[in-house]
């Protein structure tokens, strides 16, 4: 089975109520699933936690059955923050096959190895159990999924040498960050001999919505490539990179993805200068680094929906003064009069979201920005 470098990742799929995760768009979700394969793309990324714990049940509705199992490939992975007394990862794992409907994973990830994650992974013994599954065949290969730096990713490879893959967020806003340092990540990945995923090629989404003039520089080099292409190429062009996911949330980017990556060309050396110095314009124009993970939602007592608040933070921000209204200001507002979700003032500073901040940023400063910019206006 041959495998293209665009991966289906099941974190952002079309969902017909915006503050429902769980309100899947299935008509819309099996049409991209069928017209993927139909492609010959086949790689599919799913995950415990992603659309609030129903994401790995498409798997068992969109493919068991309806595609022979050696014509796709799937991955899931395993989280620390679900084990208690009782349960474990041996009953998480049982459970995701059960969800997903498969007897075996192909790839299956530790998630989200950092600085906090690994000591539950330790204390529940996750690696030598990973081990233990490719060695049953219940799993074919094994990997870490890495939010952390450089020298612990080195640390986990060389203390577990049998895993055989990484899975990086990289992008080019992050290649060169010194927040995430995607490029020393996967230069460590590579020193090692591991095989290279990416994740967040378009860092959930912000990269597909560029400032004026990035998308001028890039509108000028490609007049008929897309924003988001841009990215996706730039993290399929490094050599060691064997598969980009893309969480795609319509028809419309699962198709756009497809026209440039059903036959990928890498980014050639001027290409790259365009994109570098869409780089310098960008950084200038983001004011949080947020990706939409949510992995900072799941603890807050406040229901503060971060992502979103820093999301309408930055858009607000890109806007031209001379515009006047922004409607960010009233999609800010709407949160508390019709959803009743936390805003960046209800934050009570507890720190639960920074802990499990893939992107270690400073959320309980950046609320505050968000509430002096919306809520004192």
């Amino acid at each position: 089975m041959t495998q293209k470098k665009l991966g289906f990742g099941m974190m952002r799929l079309p969902i017909l109520d915006p503050n429902d995760s769980k309100s899947f768009d299935y008509d819309q979700v099996q049409q991209m699933v069928d017209e993927y394969m139909a492609k010959g793309f086949n790689y599919f990324d799913t995950a415990w936690m992603y659309h609030g714990g129903t994401s790995e049940g498409l798997i068992k509705r969109c493919l068991l059955g309806k595609y022979p199992r050696d014509s796709y490939t799937v991955t899931d992975k395993l989280p620390d923050y679900i084990f208690k007394p009782g349960f474990g990862p041996k009953e998480a794992f049982e459970t995701q096959l059960e969800r997903t409907g498969l007897d075996y994973f192909d790839y299956y990830l530790i998630h989200d190895t950092n600085a906090a994650s690994i000591v539950n992974f330790e204390k529940y013994h996750c690696f030598e159990f990973v081990e233990e599954l490719l060695d049953k065949g219940l799993v074919k290969h094994i990997g870490l999924s890495h939010h952390d730096g450089p020298e612990l990713l080195e640390e986990l490879l060389i203390k577990h040498p049998r895993i055989e893959f990484v899975q990086l967020q990289i992008n080019y806003l992050d290649w060169d960050s010194l927040g995430v340092r995607a490029r020393e990540c996967y230069e460590v990945a590579i020193k090692y001999g591991k095989k290279v995923l990416i994740m967040e090629p378009v860092k959930g989404g912000t990269l597909a919505q560029v400032p004026e003039e990035a998308e001028k520089l890039f509108k000028d080099a490609e007049p008929d490539m897309s924003i988001p292409s841009w990215a996706i190429r730039f993290a399929a062009s490094w050599p060691d990179v064997y598969m980009v996911l893309s969480g795609m949330s319509n028809l419309e980017q699962l198709r756009d993805n497809m026209s440039y990556m059903d036959d990928f060309k890498p980014l050639n050396e001027a290409e790259l200068d365009v994109v570098w110095k869409a780089v310098d314009i960008i950084n200038g124009n983001i004011a949080i680094d947020c990706t939409g993970c949510n992995y900072c939602t799941v603890d807050c007592p406040m229901n503060v929906q971060i992502p979103r608040l820093f999301s309408l933070y930055n858009a607000d921000l890109q806007e031209v003064e001379s515009k006047g209204w922004s409607s960010h200001e009233e999609l800010y507002a709407n949160l508390v009069l019709t959803e009743g979700i936390g805003v960046a003032s209800d934050c009570i500073e507890c720190g639960a979201c920074e802990d499990r901040c893939p992107q270690h940023l400073p959320i309980r400063e950046h609320l505050k920005a968000v509430a002096e910019h919306f809520e004192n206006k």
